[in-house]
């Protein structure tokens, strides 16, 4: 008997499991654990996130509903389209960046996505070359521009943007050159450097950067093309 009440004391206490609660509660301080831990993961209330706040049900760009009320009636009245879907319209816009200086230096081209991602608001695609030209050191699949097609809502606010900021930023400026027609309605135009644009922080820049804009319109004639653009509030040279 003396033999069993030593064994007994000699027990480490350790080893007992635990029962009933005790052993629940292992696994609410497991539980407890994990949630401080996705707290901590969780950003500070007073942080930096940039909330993106949702349009509304009915919004419509401000250039649009100009070529609704006004550009589309005037273009009717002077052509006399007797049908509303002859009335011509602006189909997509084009934003092209080309950078030969890319051969010399690739990093260029990162820069220039960054910035026209922030100018247009849509990600660039990455223009390459398709044949490797040896008096420019050009090789063939090497990148040398970039390139957005802007359509519906993106097209209208960036058409906004162009007429009522960017082009007043120009030195000197007289109006666009009414001669960037090509025959068929569609309309181009330069533009020297991407500092008129708002959007870039000009401490950032490390090159200026020409662009070419193309309107591409359903308009047959350039008149019509023309008269589009001017409705809308293009200001042409005279």
């Amino acid at each position: 008997m003396a033999k069993k009440e030593d064994d007994k004391k000699a027990k480490p206490k350790g080893d007992a499991k635990p029962k009933g609660d005790a052993a629940k509660g292992g696994g609410k301080a497991d539980k407890s654990s994990g949630d401080k831990a996705k707290a901590k993961a969780k950003p500070a209330e007073g942080g930096e996130e940039r909330k993106v706040e949702p349009r509304e049900a009915g919004y419509v760009p401000r250039v649009r509903a100009r070529y609704q009320k006004q550009a589309a009636p005037a273009l009717t009245k002077k052509f006399g389209y007797k049908n509303p879907m002859m009335v011509p319209r602006l189909r997509k816009v084009v934003v092209n960046m080309g950078l030969g200086a890319a051969v010399q230096n690739p990093k260029i081209i990162d820069s220039a996505v960054e910035e026209l991602r922030s100018i247009t608001g849509q990600q660039p695609v990455v223009c390459r070359a398709r044949k490797s030209i040896a008096s420019f050191k050009l090789r063939e699949n090497l990148p040398i521009g970039v390139r957005v097609t802007l359509r519906k809502h993106q097209m209208w606010e960036f058409v906004d943007r162009l007429i009522s900021f960017a082009l007043p930023r120009v030195r000197d400026f007289k109006g666009v050159s009414p001669k960037g027609f090509d025959g068929r309605g569609n309309f181009t135009m330069g533009l020297k450097d991407q500092i008129i644009f708002p959007e870039i922080d000009y401490d950032k820049i490390d090159t200026t950067k020409g662009m070419n804009i193309s309107f591409v319109t359903t308009a047959k004639t350039d008149e019509e093309g023309r008269e589009l653009l001017r409705e809308l509030g293009m200001p042409f040279r005279q």
